[in-house]
């Protein structure tokens, strides 16, 4: 049951909201209302591709639209997200004067000397990419002999999280002093936490432990450097196995072929906010076509439209691109004196070599796979399950 593991660690400052998730019938309605009257445009030469090389196909659209119309029941979906402890908490940035609400799902221990560890999602993910892992971890621990902490907030803009405020500039660097302030006001301030995070997520983890003690070090599956297919600045140039030597290759392609969308986010949010945000089926192109062409093995049609859906109910899209306009500004690796653990997943969409991410910090962990991809919490959850408690027990000390 989920209430078996939402005991708040009575070192906690502030003690959150539990939270259920439940869409009114209304909004739910119109929804399928707005669904329904999507128009499918006429077929072209590029939609009539099935091989994903100009993006989705009129036929995956077609019938995934059908999927969503006939089968998808959301109801279900919001049954599955509360099996899991939910809960809304207050997070206040005195130096802004500014309060927020974080939106976060926990398996929280009863052990005292419990580890805590902050697992952050990126784009198009959401808190929905670890509940498998969260699931693995029920199976193996009970709350009495849980050995962490799991903590997976909804960044700010996302699923059920404030937005950015709407009178000022609003950055990453923003939401990692929210997300701090949630570990500290959560009672972890003494004794440390890890981090954890993939996509946009991975920024996020980094800069916690760049900025805080109380982050003692993190684990990446997801880390670009500023060179792209070279080695970073002061790492030398070893070699490569053949499946980074792919990697790179892989990176270099989606670098020409597949990063448009990060330019559109960065330089018009604006614009592409308001337009997949008036348009359930626009959506769905606009994600789908990233969980097809991100994952090594494509997620179900009903994992996929779990998330769009998501994204659709709580205007996720225009609410979390803003860490787009300033992603240039954090590529550049600063090498932290602290623990970082790093996982490779052969598909993920720009594959680093292990030897480069060395530039991250003091690597205690590392581990090359054979498969996955860009989600590998969701792809890959006991692959993934095994290399955080690896990372967690070479790191924690």
């Amino acid at each position: 049951m989920a209430s078996s593991y939402n005991t708040i660690p009575p070192t906690a400052s502030k003690v959150p909201e539990p939270f259920q998730v439940a869409i009114p019938e209304q909004q739910l309605s119109e929804f399928k209302a707005l669904l329904k009257l999507s128009k499918i445009p006429a077929p072209t030469y590029e939609s009539l591709q099935e091989d994903g090389r100009y993006g989705i196909s009129h036929k995956w659209l077609m019938e995934t639209k059908k999927y969503w119309e006939e089968q998808f029941d959301w109801r279900k979906n919001e049954e599955y997200i509360n099996s899991f402890p939910n809960f809304k908490a207050t997070v206040k940035i005195p130096a802004e004067d500014e309060e927020f609400k974080v939106h976060f799902v926990a398996l929280f221990s009863q052990k005292a000397d419990a580890i805590p560890i902050a697992l952050f999602h990126g784009w198009p993910g959401s808190f929905l990419e670890f509940l498998p892992l969260l699931t693995l971890m029920k199976e193996k621990y009970t709350p009495q002999t849980l050995p962490y902490h799991l903590i997976v907030p909804s960044l700010p803009g996302y699923a059920f999280s404030s937005a950015a405020p709407l009178t000022r500039d609003f950055t990453q660097a923003d939401t990692t002093k929210i997300m701090h302030q949630l570990m500290v006001d959560l009672g972890f301030e003494t004794s440390g936490y890890l981090a954890q995070g993939g996509d946009l997520g991975s920024f996020v983890a980094r800069g916690l432990a760049e900025e805080y003690e109380a982050c003692k070090g993190f684990h990446l599956n997801f880390y670009i450097t500023p060179t792209f297919s070279s080695p970073p600045k002061g790492i030398p140039d070893t070699p490569l196995t053949e499946s980074e030597k792919v990697g790179i290759q892989r990176g270099e392609l989606w670098r020409k072929t597949g990063a448009a969308y990060s330019i559109e986010h960065g330089t018009r949010p604006s614009t592409i906010g308001l337009l997949l945000g008036a348009s359930p089926l626009a959506l769905l192109g606009w994600i789908g076509e990233k969980f097809l062409s991100w994952s090594d093995v494509p997620p179900s049609t009903e994992e996929i439209l779990r998330s769009v859906t998501l994204y659709w109910f709580t205007e996720s899209m225009g609410r979390g691109i803003y860490p787009y306009r300033s992603l240039n500004l954090l590529l550049d690796t600063k090498t932290l004196k602290k623990s970082i653990g790093y996982s490779y997943f052969p598909k993920e969409i720009c594959p680093t070599p292990v030897a480069w991410a060395r530039k991250l910090g003091d690597m205690v962990f590392h581990k090359e796979h054979d498969k996955g991809g860009h989600f590998a919490a969701l792809e890959q959850p006991q692959l993934f399950m095994e290399d955080l408690e690896a990372f967690v027990a070479a790191a924690w000390k």
